[in-house]
């Protein structure tokens, strides 16, 4: 046993320090072959989500999804080890496209490394690895839209072939508030997103419903209403193919901005979060649509007071993040002189993004992030003394925010409804994904 488990951390390891990607494949199908073995499988939260949209799932918990910037395999050891101790089965590891580029941790490498860290604690089960924030861009969309749409779908492709069975499409760049009418704000958003849901059901594996996110708003933007989301799942219900699976949830704005807003000397401002929103939202979502409820983006840099507000107002989903990072950048075991060498570097490489009149606090908090992928091997090449040190206090973080949300003692409610399948992905074949029939089992 011990054995085995030493030859899984090497092959994690080298998963993340080699460059090559068909080194990369060949490595991460090794570890998901393992896994399986183990009974453990890459799994969508779909049927657990609408039986939750039934009501079948009783409410009162929220599901934390977390996205790990850096350290991934330690700190998933570390969330996995918190679900073992309090019998969690809804929790959701996830990355963003944008940050799949700046922290270079692309799905393949991300997916491997989270089944290699559930092999090493001996956890089994359904394990759910999210695509978040699949984002078109706006300015990019206006300009040729099938363009973007076909650099998304590429995206998704990838994903899915690595075992991401949960995708949460952001198309809430494209409303337009400048127009009068609600369903023509959210028009570019509904249609999207229905053309990519649409997409993901072609291309899902046999027997796996993935599991599909929408937004209707963007993080940082004006709080979201019952009337969008109304106008968006009306127009988004009216776009999707007739008999297609359409989306589990919906994340709205209610106050947040991703990575919070920082202060001069670096802290960072309270945020005013609109639960009552939250709360109205996620009911209607589950009453009207047959959804989970609603998602909140952005949460994890407010105040620890706030989080048990969230299974109350039965907020489906909350994201976290950027917390993660700064405990990691903060933590007495973070080598100093590292972190001057990363500051140094953003100096030079992150230098446009510096704007007038910021202080160099805010300037390193803002631009952090982006040293993370070229700090990665560097990272990850600490003494594993440190590394156990700084994810041991992040672990507590963890175990704190899973109790908050009461996110505790439902694994048996999860393997009730979500079936786990193995899956052999056929390749594909000129970059085109291969398309099925049908809609997959429930």
């Amino acid at each position: 046993m011990g054995r085995r488990a030493l030859d899984i951390e090497k092959i994690a390891m080298t998963l993340i320090n080699t460059d090559d990607v068909a080194e990369k494949k060949k490595l991460a199908k090794k570890i998901s072959d393992l896994a399986y073995k183990k009974g453990i499988y890459l799994s969508s939260i779909h049927q657990f989500y609408i039986a939750r949209g039934r009501g079948d799932v009783p409410g009162g918990f929220t599901v934390p999804a977390i996205n790990l910037r850096s350290m991934t395999y330690d700190l998933a050891k570390a969330i996995f080890r918190v679900a073992k101790r309090n019998n969690c089965g809804a929790f959701i590891f996830e990355i963003a496209k944008s940050e799949m580029g700046y922290t270079n941790q692309p799905p393949v490498e991300y997916s491997g490394v989270i089944l290699a860290a559930a092999i090493k604690e001996g956890y089994c089960g359904p394990v759910f690895i999210q695509g978040d924030h699949f984002q078109a861009n706006a300015k990019k969309y206006k300009e040729d839209p099938e363009k973007e749409l076909a650099g998304l779908k590429a995206l998704i492709a990838d994903a899915i072939e690595n075992g991401f069975y949960n995708i949460d499409i952001d198309s809430s760049t494209l409303v337009d508030l400048g127009k009068s009418d609600l369903s023509k704000q959210q028009y570019d958003n509904y249609e999207v997103c229905a053309k990519l849901t649409q997409y993901i059901r072609q291309i899902q594996p046999r027997g796996v419903e993935v599991s599909v996110g929408g937004e209707i708003g963007e993080v940082g933007t004006k709080n979201s209403t019952c009337e969008d989301l109304r106008a968006f799942m009306s127009g988004f219900k009216e776009r999707l193919r007739k008999g297609r699976t359409g989306i589990s949830k919906i994340s709205i704005q209610t106050g947040t901005s991703h990575g919070g807003v920082v202060l001069p000397d670096g802290s960072i401002a309270q945020v005013k979060l609109d639960f009552d929103t939250l709360k109205v939202l996620s009911k209607i979502a589950r009453e009207e649509f047959g959804l989970a409820g609603a998602v909140q983006h952005g949460a994890s840099t407010l105040p620890a007071e706030a989080f048990h507000k969230f299974p109350e107002t039965d907020t489906a989903e909350v994201h976290l993040a950027t917390e993660f990072q700064n405990m990691i950048y903060e933590s007495k075991h973070f080598p100093e002189g590292l972190k001057t060498r990363i500051y140094e570097w953003l100096k030079v490489n992150a230098a446009s993004e510096k704007k007038e009149g910021e202080t160099e606090e805010q300037f390193f908090y803002k631009t952090r992030k982006k040293a993370l992928g070229p700090f990665k091997k560097e990272i990850m090449g600490l003494a594993q003394q440190l590394r156990d040190a700084i994810a041991s206090e992040i672990e507590n973080k963890f175990e704190f925010l899973f109790k908050q949300l009461n996110a505790v003692n439902n694994k048996e409610m999860v393997d009730k409804y979500v079936t786990l399948k193995r899956v052999i992905m056929r390749k594909r074949q000129e970059k085109e994904a291969v398309v099925h029939d049908g809609e997959g089992a429930d």
